[in-house]
C-alpha cells in the first residue's frame, strides 16, 4: 500500500518550493503579478515517448539528482538509472517502465536548470505536462511529493499496462487538411469494427496536438480503418505510435480504481503556481481539484492545443515568456512552435543529457 512508502527526505519538494523557501504561496503571486511577462517563466513536462536509452547521462553531477534515483530504486523496486542509461530499449519502452523513467528525468532535468539557471526556477509562473508530464509538473510546483508521486506514477503505469494487454489497440497520430472531419472519420471506423463484429468499439481523439493535428485511439481494427482510408477523411499523413494501448479513451478504465485508491492516500497541496490541467485546458484550483482530474485524465483526451493556448494568452504587445521544456525530448516545444510561433521564439530545451560546453570545461 501507499502508506508503507518508504520516506526518506525526497530531494527538491519541486524547484519552485525549494526556490522560494517558506513564502506564502499568496505572497509568491502578488510577486509574480507585479513582474512583466517576460520575467516570469513556463516549464513545460513532456510525456511517454520521450524516452530514450541514455537518458541522464552525466546529470548525476547535479546536486539532489543521485538522491532521487536512490529514493526511486526504493519506491520502484528497481534500479531505475540503470535502466535509463543501459536499457534493454524495449524494457525501457514499456509504459509500466517508461512512465516512471520521463517523469524522474524530469525532475533530474529541473535540478540541472535549477543549478546552472537558479533563476529560470525561481521565476517560474506556470507549468504544464503532457499526460503522466502532469504529475512531474506538480511535483515542482510543490503540490504533490516527489515519492509519493513517483508511486502514483507507478501504479498507474502498471495499471495501464494492464489494460492495454486486455484489448488489442493503439493510438494513430494524424495530420489533416483543412477539411478533416476526425469525429465523423472516428463514427465510420467504430461502424467498420461493429461491421466485424466487435462490441462497443473504441475510436476517438485521444491527444489534440496542434491545429490540424490529432492523435487518434482505440481498437486497432478501427484505426487500420483509417489509415487504408486516409485520403477519403483528408489526412496528410497518419502513423502508428510506438505504444502498447489506447490511452486517455475508456479501453483505460481498468486503471482508474488503481489511481483514485492511490490518490486518495497521499497529500496533495495547493500549487505554489499555475499548473494547467490536461483534461479541461485550465489551472488546477485545489487539491482535490488536482485528485479528481489527474484520474478523470487516464481516460480523456489530452488538450495540450488548448492548454498551450490558456498558457500563452496575453493582451496584443505583451511579450511572452520563456518556455522551458524539462526532460528527455524536445517534442513539446515541436508542438508550441505549430501552436504559437510567437510564443516559441522564447522557447529552450533543458535536455536530461550533459551538456556538450560542461562535458568540455
Amino acid at each position: 500500500s501507499a502508506g508503507s512508502l518508504p520516506q526518506p527526505s525526497p530531494p527538491t519538494r519541486g524547484g519552485a518550493e525549494g526556490a522560494r523557501g517558506a513564502e506564502e504561496p499568496g505572497a509568491a503571486a502578488a510577486r509574480q503579478e507585479r513582474r512583466c511577462p517576460r520575467e516570469g517563466t513556463v516549464l513545460l513536462f513532456p510525456g511517454q515517448g520521450s524516452q530514450f536509452v541514455g537518458m541522464c547521462r552525466g546529470l548525476q553531477q547535479y546536486p539532489g539528482v543521485r538522491d532521487m534515483y536512490r529514493l526511486a530504486e526504493k519506491v520502484l523496486g528497481y534500479d531505475l538509472l540503470s535502466l535509463c542509461l543501459e536499457g534493454p530499449r524495449d524494457a525501457l519502452d514499456r509504459t509500466q517502465h517508461c512512465q516512471p523513467a520521463v517523469f524522474v528525468a524530469s525532475l533530474a532535468a529541473v535540478e540541472k536548470l535549477n543549478h546552472l539557471q537558479p533563476e529560470v526556477v525561481e521565476r517560474c509562473v506556470a507549468a504544464a505536462g503532457y499526460s503522466v508530464g502532469e504529475f512531474a509538473a506538480l511535483v515542482f510546483a510543490g503540490a504533490l511529493d516527489f515519492a509519493e508521486a513517483l508511486y502514483a506514477v507507478k501504479v498507474r503505469a502498471e495499471a495501464m499496462q494492464r489494460a492495454s494487454e486486455a484489448v488489442p489497440s493503439g493510438m494513430l497520430s494524424v495530420v489533416g487538411r483543412r477539411e478533416a472531419n476526425y469525429k465523423f472519420a472516428c463514427l465510420e471506423a467504430r461502424k467498420h469494427c461493429e461491421s466485424l463484429g466487435i462490441e462497443n468499439p473504441v475510436c476517438t481523439i485521444s491527444n489534440y496536438l496542434f491545429p490540424d493535428s490529432r492523435v487518434i485511439a482505440g481498437h486497432l481494427q478501427a484505426l487500420e480503418f483509417l489509415q487504408e482510408n486516409a485520403r477519403k477523411y483528408y489526412f496528410k499523413r497518419t502513423k502508428m505510435l510506438p505504444v502498447s494501448g489506447a490511452f486517455h479513451t475508456r479501453l483505460m478504465e481498468p486503471a482508474v480504481e488503481p489511481l483514485a485508491e492511490v490518490l486518495k492516500s497521499i497529500e496533495i497541496q495547493k500549487p505554489l503556481l499555475c499548473v494547467y490541467s490536461n483534461v479541461n485546458g485550465k489551472k488546477y484550483m485545489h487539491s482535490k481539484h488536482i485528485q479528481k482530474l489527474l484520474v478523470k485524465q487516464v481516460v480523456s483526451p489530452v488538450l495540450w492545443e488548448q492548454t498551450m493556448h490558456s498558457v500563452y494568452e496575453r493582451k496584443q504587445g505583451t511579450q511572452f515568456p520563456y518556455t522551458y521544456e524539462v526532460g528527455p525530448g524536445n517534442q513539446l516545444g515541436a508542438i508550441l512552435k505549430q501552436c504559437n510561433l510567437k510564443a516559441w521564439k522564447q522557447y529552450k530545451h533543458v535536455d536530461a543529457l550533459e551538456d556538450k560546453e560542461a562535458a568540455e570545461t
